[in-house]
């Protein structure tokens, strides 16, 4: 793939995945990764209003708090990949561990942090989020096949990604 298919890719999933949901960022924290000191990503940032902030082996507080939180998702999802997180349908189809990684993130995202006593989401947001299994109920008079393996994959899915955040804390 060419340097520029790169970029647009890479485009897409920050439009896709951060700026649809978050919108833009005011600062990025990074190392000096050819992502953010390229030309093309330094004036893409510029256009966006996006400041760039480059840590450095000389400050370690900032490289630090990235280092440690990278090591906790590692260890979060290892647990998760130890559990065999692997579910299979009424229809026979096997969704392994990597279906469910948004479960993890959501479960991270909505679960209590030591540091400042409340989610990533509820501080982002300044609300809490209303989480599938809040709304999933097993008794529902008629359910679709489909939609029973989506409820009990899901359940599953949250349940272990919190046990999972349990054991790292």
């Amino acid at each position: 793939m060419s340097q520029g298919g790169h970029r647009n890719g890479y485009c897409s999933v920050i439009l896709d995945h951060i700026i649809s949901t978050c919108g833009v960022s005011k600062m990025i924290i990074s190392d000096r990764d050819p992502k953010f000191t390229s030309e093309f990503w330094t004036n893409l940032y510029e256009m966006l209003g996006t400041k760039l902030a480059f840590s450095t082996a000389f400050h370690a507080q900032t490289h630090g708090l990235a280092e440690r939180m990278i090591q906790t998702m590692e260890d979060i999802l290892r647990i998760f990949c130890a559990y065999g997180m692997e579910y299979k349908d009424h229809e026979g189809y096997n969704h392994e561990w990597v279906t469910f990684q948004p479960a993890v993130q959501l479960a991270y995202n909505t679960s209590q942090h030591s540091t400042t006593g409340k989610a990533p989401a509820l501080i982002e947001k300044a609300w809490d989020f209303l989480l599938p299994v809040h709304h999933l109920k097993e008794n529902h008079l008629t359910i679709h096949l489909t939609a029973k393996d989506f409820h009990q994959m899901w359940k599953r899915a949250c349940d272990t990604a919190s046990k999972c955040i349990s054991e790292v804390k």
